[in-house]
């Protein structure tokens, strides 16, 4: 997983300066908060989840569609299938 340094914030500037934490998110989308130099801590703009969440209901909501018309036509998937 390849991690731009732009969205790299120690875990004690953090700390200190959280409103420079907040200004990457709003740049970039995203904050990753390193403790002992690992990965540990996201901080995600909240409009980007908001975002994701309604596109997976969509993306759910098609599933069920397929599943329902599948069920329904089974038998004839069944015969096209020969």
């Amino acid at each position: 997983m390849l991690i731009n340094p732009k969205r790299q914030v120690s875990i004690t500037e953090a700390n200190q300066n959280f409103s420079k934490v907040a200004k990457i998110v709003d740049e970039e989308k995203m904050v990753i908060i390193l403790k002992q130099n690992k990965p540990k801590y996201l901080v995600i703009d909240f409009e980007e989840i908001a975002q994701t969440e309604e596109n997976n209901e969509e993306e759910t909501a098609w599933e069920e569609v397929s599943k329902k018309m599948l069920l329904k036509n089974f038998e004839a998937y069944k015969e096209l299938a020969k």
